[in-house]
């Protein structure tokens, strides 16, 4: 059962998290590799078709991007997120400099970009103090492999600044190749990288199984479980933190691309956690993943 009070007052860490942004500006780039027309012309979102009742906001709240989030994180008792400087950067920045407790830098690199990329990496890890760095394999034009010899430069680059990097992994949720984030390529990786820490995104979907896997295999491989709903969470999943992977399940949340907090926490207390999980899940094992612990 969750831990009382229901929803929690406090101590939540959502490792994915943003504020309210056009979805025209948001999703400009990923629209230009979709090809059916359902995708382009009717679909909220590139992954529409998978989501119901897609978060709408007014004017207003788009002109107040970071209180609205901030007003949400409050409600559900989340004290930190985790935020893209790569998404809505001028917004982003806001937030960090503004609410620095509340909120944690996340940078998405595109291995295409090479070595600018890394040097961009390393600006906003001086400039924000990131915490995390994202990597959509599916995303990335043309498409780069989990693993490629293109992405290892940032791997060892996270290595190198002591940060994780969180992967999608799985079948897309846009209509695109998913080739690319077929979990088993993580076995590469973590065995070429043993010191570094990756988080799955997305749900690893149908290999959920291998997933565990490899988490079980490797010491530095950890899921969260961002862009699901949480009647939709993998069972393999829950029953992995309710045994051996207590310590390697993440939240993480989908808001507001996708999902209401409203809705998430609403379902959350019916997920079946074990009592001494669900700290751990919504809080703990992100505190120490994220070097959040004990900061300000």
């Amino acid at each position: 059962m969750p831990p009382q009070p229901w929803p929690p007052t406090e101590g939540v860490i959502d490792t994915m998290i943003g504020f309210p942004t056009d979805p025209e500006q948001l999703y400009a780039g990923i629209r230009t590799v979709l090809h059916d027309r359902e995708s382009l012309e009717d679909l909220p979102m590139p992954a529409g078709y998978m989501f119901h009742d897609v978060p709408v906001h007014s004017e207003r709240e788009l002109r107040d991007p970071v209180d609205v989030t901030l007003a949400e994180m409050d409600r559900f008792g989340i004290s930190t997120g985790l935020v893209s400087l790569s998404v809505n950067s001028e917004v982003t920045e806001i937030a960090l400099s503004r609410h620095p407790g509340r909120f944690a830098a996340s940078f998405t690199v595109d291995p295409n970009q090479g070595m600018r990329g890394v040097e961009e990496l390393l600006r906003a890890h001086e400039r924000w103090g990131v915490r995390a760095v994202s990597f959509f394999p599916h995303g990335t034009l043309p498409q780069v492999a989990i693993d490629a010899p293109l992405a290892y430069v940032y791997y060892a680059k996270c290595v190198e600044l002591g940060v994780p990097i969180f992967v999608t992994v799985g079948i897309a949720g846009p209509r695109v190749p998913s080739l690319v984030q077929h979990v088993e390529r993580l076995d590469q990786v973590l065995y070429d990288f043993p010191d570094l820490v990756l988080v799955m995104r997305h749900g690893a979907e149908p290999w959920t199984d291998l997933a565990v896997k490899l988490m079980i295999k490797w010491p530095n491989l950890y899921y969260s479980t961002s862009g699901f709903a949480p009647k939709y969470y993998p069972k393999s999943i829950i029953d992995y933190a309710n045994s051996r992977g207590a310590d390697k399940v993440l939240y993480a949340g989908y808001f507001p691309m996708g999902l209401t907090l409203e809705r998430i926490f609403s379902e959350l207390a019916n997920v079946p956690f074990k009592e001494d999980v669900w700290q751990r899940f919504l809080g703990g094992n992100a505190a120490r993943v994220l070097k959040l612990e004990g900061s300000s």
